[in-house]
């Protein structure tokens, strides 16, 4: 009988799962991006794919960071040949930075637009894309109807989205699986050698349906995420983040 009972909960609670958006991957299709111990915070320690992720940049500063962790992210989605549509109204990457991540020109097509509603217009129609890897939409505000639309979509092809929000006036819950805030830390040259070092980030996630919240600290080195020792408290790290 204990053995029934746990195996109904155990299926009750990934169907919960399924209708919040993690689904399990298919046999073989598991995606490491190489983010180490982070992955341990999503239930069952997988990233996941094929939902829609939140990430924050509350201050300027905050943008280039955000941009170059989650070409990282990206860089593991589209490893296998696969292709990203980033749409925005004022786009904050410097498309040829995105070769230090491993991203070839030609795997991302952006749509630089004009308005906001355009861009969220354009985000869904691409998430609904089943031959895509990842979606990115740079968009400042959004509704939790709206962000649930985004959500649908990508349940039913399976795509991976980005919601990039930089400098937004609102932070009420959206229907992502993460809450992202990610800033820069400074670089530590190689030993004997001059200049910076490797792009280093910390990085919090703030909310993870169903996961544990935490900080780390990534760099990215040889075409993938580093996982390195905390130097300082987060308070120190990121004064100015904004919860919510």
């Amino acid at each position: 009988m204990a053995s029934t009972n746990h195996d109904i909960i155990t299926q009750l609670r990934q169907e919960i799962l399924q209708l919040q958006g993690f689904r399990p991957p298919a046999p073989g299709a598991a995606v490491d991006l190489g983010l180490g111990p982070i992955t341990d915070a999503f239930p069952n320690s997988v990233f996941p794919t094929g939902a829609m992720h939140e990430l924050i940049s509350p201050l300027r500063e905050n943008a280039a960071a955000t941009g170059g962790f989650m070409a990282g992210l990206v860089s593991a989605l589209i490893v296998s040949g696969g292709v990203c549509v980033w749409v925005s109204a004022a786009r904050q990457i410097y498309p040829p930075g995105l070769k230090a991540f491993g991203i070839e020109p030609d795997q991302v097509v952006f749509m630089d637009l004009r308005r906001e509603k355009d861009v969220l217009r354009a985000t869904e129609e691409a998430l609904q894309c089943e031959g895509l890897a990842a979606v990115v939409g740079e968009i400042r505000d959004i509704s939790f109807n709206d962000s649930r639309r985004l959500q649908l979509a990508v349940e039913q092809s399976r795509v991976t989205g980005f919601l990039l929000r930089h400098n937004p006036r609102y932070y009420q819950p959206v229907a992502a699986v993460a809450r992202w805030h990610i800033t820069h830390l400074p670089s530590e040259p190689d030993p004997g050698m001059p200049g910076l070092g490797h792009p280093r980030w910390n990085v919090e996630l703030s909310r993870v349906r169903n996961g544990r919240p935490g900080n780390w600290q990534l760099e990215w080195q040889a075409g993938r995420f580093l996982c390195r020792p905390r130097q300082m408290p987060v308070e120190q790290e990121n004064p100015h983040r904004l919860t919510g």
